[in-house]
């Protein structure tokens, strides 16, 4: 009881001190409101069919302004609402996974970064679902440079035999993005994770883009 009195504490605090803002479009938010405004939150577009398209929104409008910030911008509190946001995507996968990684940054792109976006999304699904978070495992060998602009042959090309896996120690594992776009990224770590050992690999990405 004391350490969630401290803890709601603490965030009272950080609210006084940083008020909390919309994700998507850094206005400030209401009481009521989390993550996003109700400006926003409404133009967020799930995916029906987010289990077989790997992903769980459309990539675009406030959603895509938020990752943007996130991973280029330096707007480190976007990770809260989007994690956030994730895990609530990810609940139905309960129970069908046994351990969750993330897509790895070649070590020289998580030096310029600082951070990788995916292994933040992969630590609020691992937590929803009550099941280890792998870091490590998986690694980026060769960095392929940005996607970004390449047709979905040339990604194909462009991340063939990037990734090496250490044994996997689980048979079913969730694969995690922040963006899905031709799933060429997924389809290459895929197969260095059942080359180690993995029975069974599903994807998903916060969001699916169709570049």
């Amino acid at each position: 009881m004391r350490v969630r009195m401290l803890a709601a504490a603490w965030r009272g605090l950080l609210d006084v001190l940083s008020p909390p803002l919309c994700a998507g479009c850094s206005l400030l938010l209401a009481p009521s409101e989390e993550g996003f405004c109700g400006g926003c939150r409404p133009l967020l577009e799930p995916l029906s069919d987010a289990r077989r398209r790997g992903a769980a929104y459309a990539f675009g409008g406030p959603l895509a302004d938020a990752i943007r910030a996130w991973k280029y911008g330096g707007r480190s509190e976007r990770a809260r609402p989007l994690g956030a946001l994730f895990a609530a995507a990810v609940e139905p996968w309960a129970g069908d996974v046994d351990l969750v990684m993330p897509i790895p940054l070649h070590p020289r792109r998580l030096r310029a970064r600082g951070f990788n976006q995916a292994a933040h999304l992969a630590a609020a699904a691992a937590r929803t679902l009550a099941v280890p978070l792998e870091v490590g495992t998986l690694r980026r060998v060769r960095d392929v440079g940005p996607q970004a602009g390449l047709g979905a042959q040339q990604r194909a090309i462009n991340v063939r035999g990037c990734f090496a896996s250490r044994a996997v120690g689980a048979p079913r594992v969730l694969l995690v993005d922040d963006v899905r776009t031709t799933g060429a990224t997924f389809a290459e770590a895929i197969r260095a994770l059942r080359a180690a050992g993995a029975h069974q690999v599903h994807v998903m990405a916060l969001a699916g883009s169709e570049e």
